[in-house]
């Protein structure tokens, strides 16, 4: 069956026409054909092309490729998303390189390969769907961006230690600085680095959020930087990575110390450059991203083990804001709280709840080991229950009661048994996760299929 799509050849040599209508035709359901380049404009202005092939030469006797080029940035004037395979008897690599950095998908030398060429239009329609697909999401998250900021809200307290952190991500976020993020699990770094993404003039643009820690380390690549289709086995389309997808817009690498030594290098080269290459291609394609990294280590002590490249530190450190554990800024208690009470009285249907009978007074020296996030799970199990105690014991055997109800529900009660495991070890996530026998990165993707 052929495929659904419109192609478009521009060529003054009508045997050359002729010939590829004839093959394109075997595989696709229109083929439009012109030969005089100067319609060509009128021609894109009322038809969409999925795939535009396109002569470099038209008169007789010039073969410097100048005219091909023209033609090709009158047709991304019209259609930015456009995708041409510039074709030409006169094949130089010098040339090749300048039509893909001018914005052409492929060059083909004539005589073609049939089967190469059939290839080439494949990947130039692929790549017009990516690219249309990626406007989509963008256009998408403007308006969602609204909801995503409710989700996240950064709730303003009272304390000394967080009027400096948003007096500095108010300072930062006028410009395009590299932000490292430093602070403790759970202390919110990520709804941090989303208010700079928010205050910042890339505002309606994406904000891609990373997980370094979950990453693959064999995929590494392919997540960050796309690849082609037949890249690698698995490879059957082609795929854009997060730098691409967050470029004009944000892009947030959390937990960047847990990315190995190994692959360092390849985010450091991505970053110095502002361009990447997909796996597989041997094409470099410019992005502009806002960077923002988190850690919840000590980088220099990283460094000084050499577990941490400095050149890459000093690239993703323009400037750095330390976020206070909440155990240092106390003052803030009752206004998360009071956030949070609603959050979960909405979701649970359970109005009737009134944040005054919270504990709060046996949280008068808890240190909160697992910071915001821990309190956030606190008020939540506060809503469900009805009551809560800090009394580790008495915690625990909540915790069991509530795992041994008649509920079968597998991930119940793994949520639970992950939960517990955290309270154990001072929601520290190495420990956790070797308290619950299971890879690190493992607990970080339970972590957040769950909501912790």
């Amino acid at each position: 069956m052929k495929k659904d799509r419109h192609i478009l050849i521009v060529d003054d040599n009508k045997a050359v026409t002729i010939a590829l209508k004839l093959l394109i035709k075997s595989e696709f359901s229109q083929v439009d054909v012109l030969t005089n380049p100067n319609t060509l404009i009128s021609k894109i202005s009322k038809q969409a092309y999925d795939a535009i092939i396109l002569d470099m030469n038209f008169v007789s006797g010039i073969n410097t490729g100048n005219e091909g080029f023209f033609w090709l940035n009158e047709i991304l004037k019209i259609d930015p998303d456009a995708s041409i395979i510039f074709i030409t008897a006169y094949a130089e690599i010098e040339r090749a390189v300048m039509a893909i950095h001018e914005g052409a998908v492929d060059y083909v030398e004539k005589p073609w390969d049939d089967k190469k060429l059939l290839s080439s239009i494949n990947k130039a329609i692929e790549r017009r769907d990516a690219r249309k697909e990626i406007k989509r999401l963008k256009n998408n998250q403007k308006h969602i961006n609204q909801d995503i900021r409710q989700q996240f809200q950064l709730i303003k307290g009272e304390s000394p230690a967080m009027k400096e952190v948003y007096d500095s991500i108010y300072k930062v976020s006028e410009t395009d600085a590299n932000v490292l993020l430093l602070g403790e699990n759970g202390t919110g770094k990520e709804i941090i680095a989303r208010e700079i993404h928010y205050q910042s003039n890339r505002k309606n643009e994406m904000f891609i959020n990373v997980d370094m820690a979950s990453l693959n380390e064999q995929l590494f690549e392919s997540e960050m930087f796309g690849h082609v289709k037949g890249a690698f086995t698995d490879a059957k389309e082609d795929r854009i990575g997060r730098f691409e997808l967050a470029s004009n817009g944000t892009l947030f690498l959390d937990e960047i110390t847990n990315l190995p030594i190994n692959l360092q290098s390849k985010l450091l080269v991505a970053l110095q450059n502002r361009e990447i290459s997909s796996v597989g291609s041997s094409f470099t394609k410019a992005v502009d991203i806002r960077l923002i990294t988190a850690s919840n280590k000590d980088v220099s002590k990283l460094i000084d083990k050499g577990e941490f490249r400095e050149d890459l530190f000093y690239r993703i450190n323009t400037v750095s804001i330390k976020i206070p554990p909440l155990r240092e800024r106390r003052e803030d208690i009752p206004a998360l709280i009071s956030f949070f009470m609603e959050k979960y009285k909405a979701k649970y249907q359970h109005s009737s709840v009134k944040t005054i009978n919270f504990p709060l007074n046996q949280f008068a020296t808890y240190n909160w080991p697992g910071n915001i996030r821990e309190l956030q799970h606190l008020v939540e199990k506060f809503i469900i229950l009805g009551n809560i105690d800090l009394n580790k014991n008495d915690t625990q055997k909540k915790i069991i009661a509530i795992s041994e109800t008649e509920s079968l529900n597998i991930d119940e009660h793994e949520k639970m048994l992950i939960y517990k495991a955290l309270e154990k070890t001072g929601w520290k996530y190495q420990e956790t996760a070797q308290e619950l026998g299971i890879a690190r990165r493992t607990l970080y993707n339970k972590m957040k299929k769950y909501g912790f």
